[in-house]
């Protein structure tokens, strides 16, 4: 009989499911650490757990029973999710659970913030009569930026439109069609959303990308007097600059309900003029915690009885041998979306996946997932195959699937097309071997070319001397070019033509200037893909 722990203490209806699952045991142990929760989990098929408790790479290591986590919440910073791919645990989380609530808080320390509702509680409490001290800002008639506009974006700006605010938007998959859905307005960078703005919130995910996203030189660039609130993950706004702001006056105030390190109970910001500081509770209201909690013990318990997998974090429910049968078209599949996020770099609004061949016979549903994992990695955290097309779905992406077994020049291949905001990029793929992932087309030109690490793509005249400039310029700026492939649109010579150069490493802007400089070159794009051989970790 499958056995469940529950490592954090969770709302009384999740345990009242648990208590009522058929076939399933549990029991509750708050507190654990160190060698203590290193044994508990060897006891267990599942856990339950939420913030409270930090399961390790060490805390896993030599588990063999273990089956599954769930995190009763969206946040899985304190779970090590690559420890747990190693050792064959699903994590799972609950990311809808919390969305109104923390949607509620950042919009009531944004009202807050504005009429210095905590400094003249203070005041008042203190026995005086401040109002002259404490006069506010409305916020009708203003301009909110919001960064992100997943679930918890879209709601404040729901909110703040409610208001009778102008709300202007940055994410790099809203097309101007959703935009105008949601009434809003969309720019195409932070740096032009930022001098729009009288408040700015931030809803991306903490990660490498995102840290330090609003520093010195993002603030200076805010209206002076601009209030900021982040009540999405520590670190997006650089800390230290805040303060300076703060002091300087080029903030008139800041709203924090997370920070770079938690807890958080000492910080330069606590107690500054301007400031508003909660501890982490944008998900701490009684239904919230309640719709995690049940929500977690469904995942579990229906992971647990039928294999069902759902809001996986880390890997893809299917068998080894299809996955070791599919392993490098799955590969292929991922590189390509990573390429064409890169060189579409814009909203995207519909997508287009074609098989054709021997691969139209297999899971195709397995490769349009890991197709949306590389469209959506570089926006998105914790994307894999299993939740990748739902994501893509709820950002209003229309996704069409084609296949066909009749074999074209290949006896597999692989094609995708996006389009948003006017624009439209193609690409195609196929798969030499088991294991060597190959781009056979760019748009309307045919080559062959290594999917894999720096690529450099640059259109151009099909002229003689180009392919020499080029690379007289990179050997100039120290630049190894490994691989090169070039392709015309059709068979006839003097058209135009494509190429793409896969180097040692990214080249220097002043390569590129000079390569642009080039009167047959019509554009240069640099994309970034995994090096050759490396997966990610839902692909084993």
């Amino acid at each position: 009989m499958p056995n469940v722990i529950v490592l954090d203490n969770i709302a009384q209806e999740g345990l009242a499911l648990l208590e009522t699952a058929e076939g399933i045991e549990y029991e509750i142990r708050t507190g654990l650490a160190g060698d203590e929760l290193q044994a508990a989990l060897n006891e267990f098929d599942g856990a339950i757990c939420r913030s409270g408790v930090r399961i390790t790479s060490a805390a896993l290591a030599g588990n063999r029973k273990l089956k599954a986590i769930v995190r009763a919440g969206v946040g899985t910073d304190n779970i090590d999710k690559a420890a747990a791919t190693r050792q064959g645990v699903v994590v799972m989380n609950t990311p809808t659970g919390n969305t109104l609530s923390t949607a509620e808080h950042t919009f009531t320390l944004m009202l807050a913030l504005s009429r210095n509702v905590a400094p003249a509680h203070a005041s008042l409490m203190a026995g005086r009569w401040d109002r002259k001290l404490y006069m506010g800002a409305q916020l009708a008639d203003k301009t909110l930026g919001v960064i992100g506009l997943g679930r918890i974006g879209r709601e404040v700006a729901k909110r703040a439109l409610a208001f009778q605010m102008r709300v202007c938007a940055y994410d790099p998959y809203l097309t101007a069609e959703q935009a105008e859905q949601l009434g809003v307005k969309p720019v195409d960078t932070i740096d032009e959303l930022l001098p729009l703005c009288d408040y700015l919130t931030v809803h991306v995910p903490g990660s490498d990308e995102t840290k330090g996203l609003i520093g010195r030189d993002e603030i200076a660039k805010l209206p002076r007097g601009a209030r900021v609130i982040n009540c999405a993950r520590g670190g997006i706004y650089d800390e230290s600059a805040l303060l300076e702001a703060l002091e300087s006056g080029q903030l008139a105030g800041a709203a924090l309900d997370v920070y770079d390190s938690e807890p958080c109970t000492d910080s330069p910001l606590f107690g500054q003029p301007g400031t508003l500081c909660t501890p982490h509770l944008g998900a701490s209201t009684e239904e919230a915690q309640t719709q995690v909690a049940v929500e977690a013990v469904h995942l579990l318990v229906n992971f647990l009885t039928t294999g069902e997998i759902r809001h996986a974090v880390n890997m893809a429910a299917i068998d080894p041998q299809t996955l070791d049968a599919m392993r490098g078209h799955l590969d292929m599949a991922y590189r390509l979306g990573l390429l064409l996020s890169q060189w579409h770099d814009g909203g995207i609004s519909t997508c287009s996946l074609s098989y054709r061949g021997e691969v139209a016979n297999s899971d195709t549903k397995l490769m349009t997932a890991s197709f949306c994992v590389g469209l959506l990695s570089r926006a998105i955290e914790d994307v894999n195959i299993v939740n990748a097309k739902v994501l893509l779905q709820e950002r209003g992406i229309q996704l069409t699937e084609h296949a066909s077994a009749e074999m074209g020049a290949f006896s597999s291949s692989f094609a995708a097309t996006v389009e948003g905001d006017g624009n439209s990029h193609s690409a195609a793929g196929t798969l030499f071997g088991a294991s060597m992932p190959r781009l056979i087309r760019l748009g309307e030109y045919r080559l062959e070319a290594y999917l894999d690490g720096t690529l450099l793509i640059f259109s151009h005249e099909d002229v003689p001397g180009i392919i020499g400039s080029v690379g007289t310029t990179f050997g100039a700026h120290q630049v190894n070019i490994g691989q090169m492939s070039v392709g015309r649109a059709g068979d006839a010579q003097g058209g135009q033509a494509i190429g793409v150069l896969n180097l040692d490493e990214a080249p220097a802007d002043a390569a590129i200037d000079e390569i642009l400089q080039h009167d047959s070159v019509h554009g240069v794009s640099v994309l970034e893909l995994p090096p050759a051989g490396e997966r990610p970790a839902w692909l084993g």
